[in-house]
């Protein structure tokens, strides 16, 4: 993926935590500039109080969505309606969408129609099929500030904290993963078996929401040695090649 996008995040306040945003933004941070932060929520209510805290540090921009009537979720159409301003302004290079409501899964699509790369961040409640519509999707949970867990969301009980880095047998008993990775390796390997890690990765990312992120890993390569599936040769330029054993 390209590290120059210039992307957009827009940001359901009234269904993830405030909790992540750091981590998001420096997650964001390796494919481009964030230079569109919009924050959407009904701002006059005392549930977005620890977004509200966030706002300024971040440079986030607020967007204040009255809710009309009950049982309806105006923030979500108010989204929606932002998201396709800024496709159609052709300003805006990637999106960013840190939401756990599936409902935005349409919009996923439309953007990717488009032809541009929709990162999503959520946590860990969010439904599949808005992870699997996500160029590349990360659970927000894995992104929390650690200040802010020491005292949950409004002051209660500080949030459940997941294991942040999957070890070997984790990681080989997840078939989805062990699938995802010898499949990108068997599709990407040259005669002799040997795959660069670089289109490992690239080929996952066209393929899967996947994040080495999720598993507590920053890097692809770091996650790939710690699952021992592969043997890994380095050649010139420190350039990293796997290989299926056997």
């Amino acid at each position: 993926m390209s590290s120059n996008y210039r992307i957009a995040l827009l940001i359901d306040c009234d269904n993830v935590s405030h909790q992540a945003i750091e981590g998001v933004l420096q997650e964001l941070a390796k494919y481009g500039a964030v230079n569109i932060r919009h924050a959407h929520g009904n701002w006059n209510g005392p549930q977005l109080g620890g977004w509200i805290e966030k706002l300024h540090p971040n440079a986030i921009r607020p967007i204040q969505q009255f809710a009309y009537t009950t049982g309806k979720n105006a923030t979500d159409a108010s989204m929606i309606i932002d998201a396709m301003d800024l496709l159609y302004s052709g300003n805006v290079d990637a999106f960013a969408l840190m939401t756990s409501d599936s409902d935005f899964t349409p919009l996923v699509m439309r953007i990717l129609e488009a032809g541009l790369p929709v990162f999503g961040f959520g946590e860990r409640k969010t439904p599949l099929p808005f992870v699997n519509a996500c160029s590349q999707f990360i659970y927000t949970e894995n992104l929390r500030d650690e200040a802010d867990e020491e005292e949950g969301d409004n002051g209660t009980e500080p949030a459940a904290r997941t294991q942040k880095k999957w070890g070997r047998n984790q990681l080989r008993g997840d078939s989805v993963l062990v699938r995802t990775l010898r499949t990108a390796v068997e599709q990407t390997a040259d005669d002799d078996g040997w795959a660069h890690l670089g289109k490992v990765g690239q080929y996952i990312s066209n393929n899967s929401s996947f994040s080495p992120v999720n598993y507590g890993y920053k890097k692809l390569s770091d996650l790939i040695k710690a699952s021992e599936l592969f043997e890994i040769r380095v050649g010139d330029k420190n350039v990293v090649y796997i290989k299926s054993p056997g």
